[in-house]
């Protein structure tokens, strides 16, 4: 028999937080309760924090993985293996890995080992080599010249449960300004002249024209029937956003402008916004600042993107420095995303659930992870 039984907790709830205990068996939650527990073994967490184990809807941290070094690639399987550890260690118990299908640039990582690392995330889980509970988040670049050939392989499993459509055209949307997308981009390319800094502008817009509209309408088609939630990327206006309510589209990811941002609520979409953007106080692209969005209570959700640890302490940012309770501040990282997925088993502290739980300490403002559990299992 697995049991768990955690005590002397300040338990964060759907409605409030309650000091007591925490019971999970055979991987469910049986039983919160305010008071101390007579059960064995129980854990005394010295008045820490217990939350539901986070839910990562798009990080594409396994990328830095796969090439850990300029020039380097490295073997798929044990690139995923140090993501998984990297993401539990920040308290994610269920992660999306965010897979690149097509690039902006000609020559990419991305899709050098797209289907290698797709290959190597559904191999851990049946394996069981993943502490994680580990779905496929495709990123369609609808600019892409073979983005249809190199989707279509990736859509039957059933792993794939988020879609995103993604346009990444130097002057619009995440990179409005050329020169924040010249500055990005240069990182790669050190070498570029104003003359050849035209010519990738022209050739990519060019592309755009060409593939974003027909491969648009393909992957909905290609969408259609499937269990599969479908996310915009980047929209900067009304006018994208009633265009993504329009095809089917129910989160809208990380909008550029507040304009956007009310526009998503004001037609039920779920907006999720970067954690690094609230830790860093704003955007790396010099877009809206996340917590400007929290404070007008246009943000639903968060996502660690590009750094794990970014996704507890940007929730727990919403507490302290935007004023939100802690339930609603954790549901940002738990109960949103379980919703706008549609996982009913997970997000919350409540008996039935699945028992994904962490335990965390804030230390001087920081929220520090002490212990994960994942499905009831200790994980961290």
């Amino acid at each position: 028999m697995n049991d768990l039984a955690l005590t002397n907790a300040r338990i964060v709830l759907d409605d409030g937080v309650v000091h007591g205990t925490l019971i999970a068996r055979n991987g469910l939650i049986r039983l919160v309760d305010e008071g101390p527990t007579q059960a064995p073994h129980a854990i005394d967490c010295e008045g820490d924090y217990v939350v539901p184990g986070l839910i990562e809807l798009h990080t594409d941290n396994l990328e830095k993985h796969l090439m850990p070094r300029a020039g380097v690639i490295w073997p798929s399987i044990p690139a995923v293996l140090t993501h998984d550890a990297q993401v539990v260690a920040a308290g994610i118990t269920t992660v999306f890995d965010a897979l690149s299908v097509g690039d902006v640039e000609e020559e990419s990582v991305r899709i050098d080992t797209l289907r290698s690392t797709y290959d190597a995330i559904l191999q851990g889980q049946a394996t069981g080599a993943l502490r994680a509970d580990h779905w496929i988040h495709l990123r369609c670049e609808l600019a892409y010249p073979r983005l249809l050939q190199a989707l279509e392989p990736l859509m039957d499993h059933g792993c794939v449960r988020l879609v995103s459509l993604m346009d990444h055209t130097p002057g619009q949307r995440q990179y409005r300004d050329l020169a924040q997308y010249r500055k990005y981009y240069s990182k790669n390319h050190m070498t570029w002249t104003e003359e050849e800094f035209a010519a990738v502008v022209q050739r990519r817009t060019e592309q755009q024209a060409h593939y974003s509209a027909r491969h648009e309408s393909a992957v909905l088609t290609m969408l259609h029937g499937r269990d599969v939630v479908l996310a915009s990327h980047d929209d900067t206006d009304a006018q994208q956003v009633e265009h993504a309510r329009r095809i089917g589209v129910t989160i809208c990811e990380f909008p550029t402008t507040q304009e956007a941002a009310d526009a998503a609520h004001a037609h039920g979409l779920t907006t999720i916004m970067g954690a690094p953007n609230v830790v860093r106080g704003g955007s790396h692209s010099g877009n809206v600042a996340a917590l400007e969005l929290a404070r007008t209570d246009r943000l639903d959700m968060l996502s660690s993107d590009y750094v794990p640890a970014s996704l507890l302490h940007g929730a727990f940012l919403l507490h302290t420095q935007a004023g939100w309770s802690m339930p609603k501040a954790m549901a940002t990282v738990s109960r949103n995303p379980a919703k706008a997925l549609g996982f009913n088993d997970r997000g919350s502290l409540k008996p039935g659930m699945r028992a994904d739980v962490v335990r965390m300490r804030a230390v001087d403002g920081l929220p520090i992870v002490r212990n994960v559990w994942v499905n009831g299992q200790r994980a961290f």
